[in-house]
């Protein structure tokens, strides 16, 4: 009983000093599963503190699986031929500004939203996320993510993977 209760003071200490976001000079690396219509993959991110409520980062994705093969018709020779993506098609990097507003809100130290743009390879787009943070050094986050101009208006093939609404689940690292 007495290992038990030290455990759980051990655990809400530990608790009690994590921090979700910390300003200037924070660093936090994400890695997640990504989920969208017709594919799923994994998604890295990392995000640099340059001031009390704003961050700067990179978040770079690869789809693992892509639900449906590409048909193209070859009139050449009056077939059907089935194309599988490529790496090229199946990975995005973007450039990520956030805006950290869990402490504007009143939202616990071990609590962060951060609602952002993004401008990637495919498009210019906007995330919202939320991190909650068990100890000092890890946690949990959520984030979605959606286009809001893409770069080609003529998305056929596979372009529409990487230009549609996404979630993001993972575990959040505190390496500052």
């Amino acid at each position: 009983m007495k290992k038990i209760l030290v455990a759980l003071f051990i655990l809400c200490a530990s608790l009690a000093n994590a921090q979700a976001f910390k300003g200037k000079g924070d660093i936090k690396v994400q890695v997640g599963a990504l989920l969208q219509s017709g594919a799923s993959g994994i998604s890295v991110s990392s995000d640099f503190g340059l001031g009390e409520n704003f961050s700067i980062g990179l978040v770079g994705s690869y789809l693992l699986a892509v639900e449906n093969d590409l048909v193209i018709y070859d009139f050449s020779s009056n077939t059907f031929d089935t194309d599988k993506p490529k790496f090229q098609d199946r990975v995005d990097i973007k450039a990520r500004f956030n805006a950290n507003i869990g402490n504007v809100i009143g939202l616990p130290k071990n609590m962060d939203v951060y609602p952002g743009l993004d401008l990637g390879l495919r498009n210019f787009g906007a995330h919202a996320g939320f991190r909650y943070f068990f100890t000092n050094g890890f946690g949990l986050f959520g984030e979605t993510c959606f286009p809001i101009a893409i770069y080609d208006s003529n998305l056929n093939g596979f372009d529409q993977y990487n230009n549609q609404f996404t979630f993001t689940i993972g575990a959040s690292f505190n390496l500052q």
